[in-house]
């Protein structure tokens, strides 16, 4: 089972795909909705097979307009229709169609026909027996009515006026079966070729070589078609003229050879623009002219031709498959069209050009055209319509469908990663290796002042809930400045402006970003004030230098990172920043300079680095940012009674294990003066305590007794006196046990200033 699930997963938007849209092409075409575009398809067909050899066993003679200016008749007269007659028995033709209707004399010469009626066994003429009796059928000429020489020239009009089916039989409103003029007159020539219908079922016969099989409603592209009496569909020879034609004047006045029409089908019909006898065919429509129309005597022709040269050659009858067998037809292309979208779509980009999607399709599209066209060559119509939007269709939603699962991964990995990063991976095949380059960026990194500390008093939803929203907010400012965030570090970001795609003002940047980070605070604080938590405060070190970029890791697992010392140097500026500040270094600040705005700056002695460094407080930056930070005012207010406190220092993320004791003897909103003397005594041995140095203290009782929970600071400045040393700190972290003594302290110490 899970082998099959694999499979199933594996090959999920073909097997889904292909049969769902195949259904979908299928039922579309049950309505009818295709069928006007698969005739199209087999007119177009038809076209581009051009015309066939010229069936010299079928000829015509027509009657003109120059014919009806000679004879000076609109209608011919019985009179010039027997002389006419009689020329062509003198050529001894095996069959002569009479494609007019003479069911009434037409004077003079009546009696004259009449007698070539009696004595030509092998002339048909002809009936329209189909419609209402009276007012749209035409009755034979008594004379061969009575012969049983007679075969209807009724027509099978498509809904779009094109003629693309023939009758070879079917049964009157008497009851009575009736041949088509076509059938007996290709019967009458078949026969002393000893060739004649065997029967094989009730409506199918051979005929010669080729099996006669009935029209039915769905042959073809056609859909719930009228399929009544014995229908076939034409293939014709060609356009219009595709039979060797001569005029009424040519043969009376014995203008064609003598023996023209020996052993010849001839068929007698109007080919005039005056007779309105003209039809629509498969080769009526071209793109570059107008629709060329057909006499109704060729489109006799071309259907007589057929049955002769079927019987007699085996030239191909248009035949289609079953319903069931192009059912299958359409669902392998929908497979296809599926296959090849998905195979293409799950390849490596790697190995892949932006021409090869084009190709891949014309080829497809190349490959179903000639599957359906040089069967048509041998006679078969498959569907082309419904396998080609089943192949298009299937394609489309597949691509759909994988276009939809990479903006899922996008959305999903732009949580972790910056757009341009998924872009990179996704779309440059260099974007895929594994390894790096060397590049100058800048990069920044935030954290949260005292997160830590707070979360382990927090339930973990709302640690999450926080530091959802915290990093939301963050994400779309740094996003709004074109900041790849490479990493989320619980509360922290490391953010990297140059890679993967490096700018001019990659520094600048920086800096503003930074800048609005701090600005955006405000928002976040006053969400996290209204949840009844204490607000947050982010710290932002900035450093610009030259590091590797790239994919890092194994073929398995890969990670778009950036490695080199000045990653670690960034991480060691951002820890002396207490919460609101930006710090920078002197190389971010010479990148930047036109833009930075500096409140000060110090000289510090980061872990691991040999030398001291400078770094830059940020105040804001100027155009075309125009980002200020407001400078906040801490004042201090003297205790009445100092404070004693314990403390250690923080190297890093490890205490110190010595520990010193001192006082508070000043409070401030987000400070204090930490004083290095014990209930009025100096300590002998004051620890030494740098600036940005970062200590946990706790508070002590009166007598020295028991120490409240931890609480975090960072010394900000020395203030030496003559009795003890002192230091000005910055609280980072506070106990609400802590926060809530030393805020009704700073209370009390305000109520009294006032």
């Amino acid at each position: 089972m899970k082998r099959w699930q694999r499979i199933f997963w594996q090959w999920r938007g073909v097997l889904v795909t292909a049969p769902s849209v195949a259904a979908i092409v299928l039922l579309l075409r049950l309505t009818g909705l295709l069928q006007a575009w698969e005739w199209a398809a087999y007119d177009q067909y038809m076209r581009l097979r051009g015309n066939e050899p010229t069936d010299e066993r079928v000829v015509i003679v027509g009657l003109d307009e120059n014919d009806i200016s000679a004879l000076s008749q609109s209608t011919v007269s019985d009179e010039v229709m027997a002389r006419l007659i009689e020329q062509l028995k003198a050529q001894s033709p095996r069959a002569i169609g009479l494609d007019f209707y003479r069911d009434l004399p037409v004077e003079p010469g009546h009696d004259a026909l009449v007698d070539i009626y009696e004595t030509t066994p092998y002339l048909v003429g002809i009936r329209k027996a189909i419609g209402e009796a009276g007012r749209d059928t035409v009755a034979p000429p008594p004379m061969l009515a009575a012969l049983g020489q007679v075969g209807a020239n009724d027509l099978v009009v498509d809904a779009d006026n094109t003629v693309r089916r023939g009758l070879l039989s079917f049964q009157d409103s008497d009851g009575h079966a009736v041949y088509s003029l076509s059938l007996y007159l290709a019967l009458l020539y078949l026969e002393p070729e000893g060739i004649g219908p065997e029967m094989v079922t009730e409506n199918s016969w051979w005929l010669g070589r080729s099996l006669f099989s009935p029209f039915s409603a769905s042959s073809g592209g056609y859909v719930r078609a009228a399929d009544e009496g014995y229908q076939k569909i034409i293939n014709y020879r060609g356009a219009s003229r595709s039979f060797e034609t001569v005029s009424f004047m040519d043969v009376l006045d014995q203008k064609v050879p003598s023996d023209w029409a020996t052993d010849r089908v001839v068929l007698i019909g109007a080919v005039g623009e005056s007779s309105n006898d003209y039809f629509y065919t498969p080769y009526s429509s071209t793109l570059l002219s107008l629709p060329e129309t057909m006499a109704g005597v060729e489109v006799h022709a071309n259907l007589t031709s057929q049955i002769i040269s079927a019987a007699i050659e085996g030239r191909p009858l248009i035949r289609s498959w079953s319903e069931p067998v192009e059912w299958l037809w359409v669902l392998l292309w929908s497979g296809a069209g599926a296959l090849m979208m998905w195979q293409f779509g799950q390849s490596n980009r790697q190995t892949r050009r932006g021409w090869q999607r084009e190709l891949v399709i014309g080829s497809a599209i190349a490959l179903l055209g000639g599957s359906t066209y040089v069967p048509f060559l041998y006679g078969w119509w498959l569907p082309v319509v419904p396998a080609f939007l089943a192949a298009a269709g299937s394609a489309v939603s597949v691509m759909a469908y994988l276009a939809r699962s990479a903006g899922d991964i996008r959305r999903t990995f732009g949580r972790y990663l910056s757009d341009e990063i998924v872009t990179t991976l996704l779309e440059s095949p260099e974007g895929q290796k594994l390894g790096g380059e060397r590049r100058e960026i800048t990069i920044l990194t935030s954290d949260l002042r005292g997160f830590t500390a707070t979360s382990e008093r927090l339930p973990p939803e709302t640690v999450i809930k926080v530091l959802n929203f915290y990093l939301g907010r963050m994400a779309d400012v740094i996003a709004r400045h074109n900041g790849t965030i490479d990493e989320f570090m619980g509360d922290g970001i490391l953010i990297l402006f140059g890679a993967p795609i490096q700018r001019v003002d990659d520094a600048k940047r920086a800096v503003a970003c930074a800048v609005d980070m701090q600005l955006a605070m405000g928002d976040v604080n006053k969400t996290v004030r209204e949840w009844g938590l204490a607000p947050l405060e982010m710290g932002i070190g900035i450093h610009t230098g030259e590091v590797v970029v790239g994919n890092i890791g194994s073929e398995k697992r890969t990670k778009y990172g950036v490695v080199g010392g000045p990653v670690n140097l960034t991480y060691r500026i951002e820890s002396f920043t207490t919460g609101g500040q930006i710090f920078i270094s002197k190389e971010t600040r010479q990148a930047a300079a036109p833009v930075v705005l500096v409140r000060g700056e110090q000289t510090v002695k980061p872990k691991g680095v040999a030398e001291p460094i400078t770094i830059y407080d940020i105040s804001g930056v100027d155009a075309p940012y125009h980002l200020s930070l407001t400078e906040e005012k801490d004042t201090f207010y003297p205790l009445l009674q100092p404070i004693p406190v314990q403390f250690s220092l923080l190297q890093g993320k490890h205490i110190d294990s010595s520990m010193a004791q001192g006082c508070i003897t000043q409070l401030s909103e987000k400070g204090a003066i930490l004083t290095m003397a014990m209930q009025g005594k100096t300590v002998d041995a004051p620890p030494v305590l740098e600036t940005l140095t970062n200590i946990k203290l706790n508070l002590l009782s009166d007598e020295g007794g028991t120490k409240s929970e931890d609480a975090y600071a960072k010394v900000l400045e020395k203030k030496t006196t003559s009795e003890s040393s002192a230091f000005s700190i910055r609280f980072t972290a506070k106990p609400p046990a802590v926060a809530a003594l030393l805020e009704d302290c700073l209370r009390q110490l305000m109520a009294l200033d006032e």
